[in-house]
């Protein structure tokens, strides 16, 4: 054979060698698919329940008018430091002071009648004594003419004249008693009359009393939304009256957040918080859960559910004040803040990376041979057995021997990028963390080549 021909039979057997090898290099890769990947690994997790809000001192109160007129002074300013006690407004209170003074001058009066009262009282029992001595003597009179006169010892004109003086004795003894009754009722009346009128002077100073607002306590007038010579009114059913000003204790700030009916499971008293106050960027601020709220509170309308008149499938928050431990003294109430709860803290546990976890049904996780197929579609044939493969399974997959092999997972506390893993992983094994469109599509026994190179940005369409 001459010497061309055998090296075109060798370079045809090469080329048919390499065809070879390309088409099962191809067919190996044909169902390969790319992902990132991520390693079990021991740390420690902190669980974080974020919620926002805002700056609010622990105790305040909205000063509202408790009578109706004209502010006459206003002796404060918002931003004002005060102390407990101290005058901070005067409404106008001509009218009132008119009437305390009438009513103290009508208490004067009957108290003044009741002494008088009394006087007449005494001067009634003094005459009853009189009169009963009276009556006595007259009676001893009369029964001793009684005897002389059935004696025949004097005469019928003395007889008559004794028993004259008894009757009218008697009569006069009447008549003290009947004064002294009188008396007694009228010295009642007085002691009534003092009761009444102190109790109308109760009133009508409490009326003058309302015109003039003290600090319950010390603090800062935080606001004043009244201007002198304004007037005021009480409120009135379902009318809110007046506020005059706002009064808070700034010794003891908190920030009151919201936090999400999902999270408020995990948030207990006395756990600790970390704060940011978006007026103070980038400053920590610490504290603890000092209030968590019992009623919900429908997150688009702020009422809670409890004072709602029909029920609402919209989402729901809990009130949760955090208490600061070192509030900057220039704080102000009303300020934007978020709170971050530690809810649970774990050392040195096995964790993967949040986006490792996934989701599948029974279904995806039965082997897709012919015999399992056929057994899959005899199971479903079963109602029982159909609704058990539906049931979802949480769990990984990690690569062994270069595939997906899907593994359950029972998970513990999240923490911000990672998740407690308590059992079916151990560590240094190998998790598919990506990317989101492989995890939610990507099966059990696929082959998987690894990138873990940052992928690159996509460009924005013009």
């Amino acid at each position: 054979m001459k010497t061309w021909k055998k090296v075109l039979i060798g370079v045809g057997a090469a080329l048919a060698l390499g065809i070879i090898v390309a088409i099962t290099i191809y067919q190996s890769r044909k169902n390969l698919v790319t992902v990132q990947t991520g390693t079990v690994q021991r740390e420690s997790l902190t669980s974080v329940v974020s919620a926002s809000g805002e700056i609010k001192p622990k105790t305040y109160v909205n000063i509202g008018a408790n009578a109706f007129g004209k502010i006459i002074k206003l002796h404060v300013k918002e931003g004002d430091h005060v102390k407990k006690g101290q005058l901070l407004a005067q409404l106008e209170n001509v009218q009132s002071s008119a009437d305390v003074n009438a009513t103290r001058a009508s208490v004067q009066a009957a108290e003044t009648d009741a002494i008088a009262a009394d006087a007449a009282l005494k001067t009634s029992l003094a005459d009853l004594n009189r009169a009963q001595s009276d009556a006595a003597h007259a009676q001893l009179d009369w029964d001793r003419a009684q005897g002389l006169y059935n004696a025949a010892l004097i005469a019928k004109q003395d007889y008559d004249m004794k028993k004259a003086a008894w009757e009218q004795a008697d009569a006069g003894l009447a008549q003290a008693e009947a004064r002294v009754a009188q008396a007694r009722a009228q010295k009642d009346s007085s002691d009534k009359h003092i009761t009444q009128n102190q109790a109308n002077l109760t009133r009508v100073s409490d009326v003058l009393q309302k015109t003039t607002y003290e600090a319950p306590f010390d603090g800062v007038i935080t606001n004043l939304p009244v201007r002198e010579g304004e007037t005021v009114v009480i409120g009135i059913q379902n009318s809110p009256g007046s506020t005059l000003m706002t009064l808070a204790d700034m010794s003891i700030i908190t920030s009151e957040v919201k936090v999400d009916e999902t999270d408020i499971v995990n948030v207990r008293l006395g756990q600790s918080a970390e704060v940011t106050i978006d007026a103070i960027p980038h400053k920590i601020f610490h504290g603890i859960v000092s209030e968590i709220g019992d009623n919900a509170i429908v997150r688009s309308t702020g009422v809670a559910t409890s004072q709602a008149t029909s029920t609402s499938e919209e989402a729901k928050d809990f009130k949760v004040v955090v208490t600061l431990s070192d509030p900057p003294a220039d704080l102000r109430p009303g300020l934007s803040s978020t709170a971050k709860i530690m809810t649970a803290t774990r050392d040195n546990v096995l964790s993967i990376p949040l986006q490792a976890l996934t989701v599948r049904t029974q279904a995806d996780l039965v082997p897709k041979d012919k015999n399992s197929s056929k057994s899959v579609q005899a199971a479903a044939s079963a109602p029982a057995e159909a609704s058990k493969l539906k049931e979802e399974v949480q769990g990984v997959f990690v690569i062994r021997n270069k595939k997906a092999e899907f593994v359950p997972v029972d998970t513990g506390i999240s923490g911000t990028t990672d998740i407690e893993i308590t059992k079916g992983l151990r560590q240094g094994d190998e998790v598919i963390t990506g990317s989101y469109k492989v995890l939610r599509t990507l099966k059990p026994g696929t082959s998987v080549k690894i990138d873990n190179t940052a992928p690159k940005k996509e460009e924005e369409s013009s």
